[in-house]
């Protein structure tokens, strides 16, 4: 165990890569069966920075490294001991950059990518002005692979090498994602949007139809390569109790899935809920009494939660996913991240692309700090950082694969520039431990400060900058 210490001096041994090279839709490095390795200063946890320590639950190396064979991390450990033990691994030198692992967002929409930061009003105002019309957009097939593309090279070129993502109601939507991401060998969920009511006919299906068509997106892309299947209903406001129904009894004959929707976000929301099910306790209720809450569950937002929804959700282990830039740029409420940890609720951190306002990770960390901060907790720069990667892996049950750089996982890695603009520069040249340098890339960073990306053990190339200011 390395404790923390500031040491930004170090003598490379070896050639220092560039950063990116080439699109998005490449990769580079060793051939697969060749090692890897990878040296610098490394993060690696080795606890939950919320349950000790944070020294403890996270090891720190100023001469670190991580060894890829086939797409894994073979080893995390002393840079020079790993060279010592493969002297042909092809060697790539990040002498004062920091190896962490890739970021994981947790809910994002990606059929939004091109609405992102449209002005707006409350959430329902938001969904009928920007939201459904774009989404009418994805019958097209080539639109879908269209913004696929797009999606994956944005988020890609801001560290983030898992997503867990809502589609539209089209199949064609998830068929788009699945195959984007699996040509890329990324990680990925997601799933079609299922709804049949309070929403433009063209994109309702019904309790038949979004039973049919998840069924058959999760025989065809579900455990394929690294793609996972997550059946999303909406919400219950776009939802008949019959559609919640079959949607449970699909997740029960495929309990390897995610189950994703969307619980609490606004407060209208929550009062309309009461409306449309009078039957039910509250709006945790709904989703229970149609089989639509387990360990496997994410909901997104969660904010407005009575203390019975609080009690059953930690009794079953899910997952509560914060979305603070969407929470705030849609006026949902802040999210106390600082009671429902340590209460034992289970929390993932996401963008909510585009409700909320960036595809970056780095700016949802600080997001997530500075609510934090209003309600009386100031979130440690490494429990953000454990946030964004391996709590979010543990959100979504994939900690055993991601998440860490850790023996046996798949080798998903950004490297990160703590030095990438001068604004972060001269605040991060006055640190007194890597914490206090690491803290200014999260409150100021962006795209600049991912120097590089690894995907499933290979180095992807910075997406081109393309002409996107074409219509979709």
């Amino acid at each position: 165990m390395y404790r923390i210490s500031h040491r930004r001096n170090i003598d490379s041994t070896g050639n220092r890569l560039s950063g990116y090279r080439g699109c998005g839709n490449g990769y580079r490095g060793a051939d697969m069966g060749r090692r890897t390795l990878l040296a610098g200063r490394t993060i690696r946890f080795t606890g939950n920075p919320f349950e000790a320590d944070v020294d403890d639950a996270i090891e720190y190396r100023e001469g670190g490294g991580v060894l890829i064979e086939d797409g894994r991390i073979l080893e995390c450990g002393d840079a020079e001991s790993l060279r010592q033990g493969s002297p042909d691994a092809v060697r790539h030198d990040f002498p004062h950059q920091l190896l962490i692992p890739g970021f994981i967002d947790a809910h994002v929409h990606y059929p939004q990518t091109a609405i992102i930061a449209s002005w707006g009003k409350r959430l329902l105002d938001w969904l009928g002005r920007y939201t459904f019309p774009e989404e009418m957009k994805f019958e097209d097939p080539s639109h879908a692979r269209k913004l696929a593309a797009r999606y994956l090279d944005l988020v890609v070129s801001h560290g983030t090498t898992t997503v867990c993502s809502y589609c539209t109601t089209h199949p064609q939507s998830a068929d788009a994602i699945f195959a984007e991401a699996g040509r890329r060998r990324m990680r990925l969920a997601a799933g079609k949007i299922c709804m049949d009511r309070n929403a433009p006919a063209e994109l309702c299906d019904n309790a038949a139809r979004s039973y049919d068509e998840s069924r058959a997106l999760i025989d065809k892309w579900h455990g394929k390569d690294r793609l996972t299947y997550a059946i999303s209903p909406r919400f219950a406001l776009t939802s008949s109790r019959q559609q919640l129904e079959v949607l449970g009894v699909l997740w029960q004959e495929n309990p390897g899935c995610l189950m994703q929707t969307h619980l609490s976000e606004q407060t209208e929301e929550v009062a309309e809920i009461r409306r449309l099910f009078p039957e039910a306790r509250d709006y945790l209720d709904v989703y229970d009494s149609c089989g639509l809450v387990g360990d496997r569950a994410l909901f997104g937002h969660a904010i407005h939660l009575n203390d019975r929804e609080l009690d059953r959700l930690k009794a079953v282990g899910a997952s509560l996913i914060h979305c603070p830039t969407s929470n705030t740029f849609i006026g949902s409420g802040l999210f106390d991240i600082g009671r429902r940890i340590p209460e034992g609720q289970r929390v993932g951190l996401a963008t909510d692309t585009g409700g909320g306002s960036s595809f970056s990770m780095l700016r949802t960390m600080a997001a997530a700090y500075e609510i934090g901060q209003l309600q009386g907790c100031a979130l440690h720069p490494g429990q953000l950082l454990w946030l964004a990667t391996r709590g979010n892996a543990e959100a979504l049950g994939m900690d055993h694969a991601i998440g860490n750089l850790a023996a046996g996982n798949e080798a998903d890695i950004a490297v990160l520039d703590l030095h990438s603009t001068p604004a972060i520069a001269q605040r991060a040249s006055r640190a007194d431990d890597v914490w206090e340098e690491i803290f200014p890339t999260i409150m100021m960073g962006d795209e600049r400060a991912i120097h590089s990306v690894w995907v499933n053990g290979k180095e992807v190339g910075k997406p081109a900058r393309r002409e996107c200011s074409e219509k979709s």
